[in-house]
């Protein structure tokens, strides 16, 4: 019995933290089934109540383990995209240059293929005039 409990407290298992990812589901489902059963209203105000709802409960779910270990993903994230060196202009029009050019040629040889190959099985099949 204590092997569970130790493997559950080691996995950050915690039991309110499951509590309000449930309660971010119901949240979630709610506000879905609120913004169809609110047809009358008009759209704005159904994309706001459903976009107040979908806020709540992913401010709810960051309150949990598994929330705070995805924001810390996320931090991660943003911290390695900053230090990317982009490349400039002048680099990234001369790239897309490059490959518009190999695009055509392959596209040229790939249609020379194909009109050689017809014109190969017609004359195979005799259908060729």
């Amino acid at each position: 019995m204590s092997t569970k409990t130790d493997k559950a407290k080691a996995a950050g298992a915690n039991p309110m933290d499951t509590v309000k990812l449930v309660l971010a589901v119901l949240l979630l489902a709610g506000g879905i089934v609120g913004f169809y059963l609110l047809e009358e209203k008009p759209l704005w105000m159904r994309l706001l109540e459903i976009l107040v709802v979908a806020g709540i409960a992913v401010f709810l779910s960051l309150q949990t383990e598994p929330g705070r270990r995805i924001q810390g993903f996320f931090s991660a994230s943003y911290m390695e995209v900053r230090k990317v060196v982009w490349p400039s202009r002048q680099e990234t029009l001369q790239t897309t240059l490059v490959i518009f050019v190999v695009v055509l040629i392959t596209s040229l040889f790939l249609w020379g293929v194909d009109s050689i190959l017809f014109v190969l099985v017609r004359l195979f099949t005799g259908q060729g005039g």
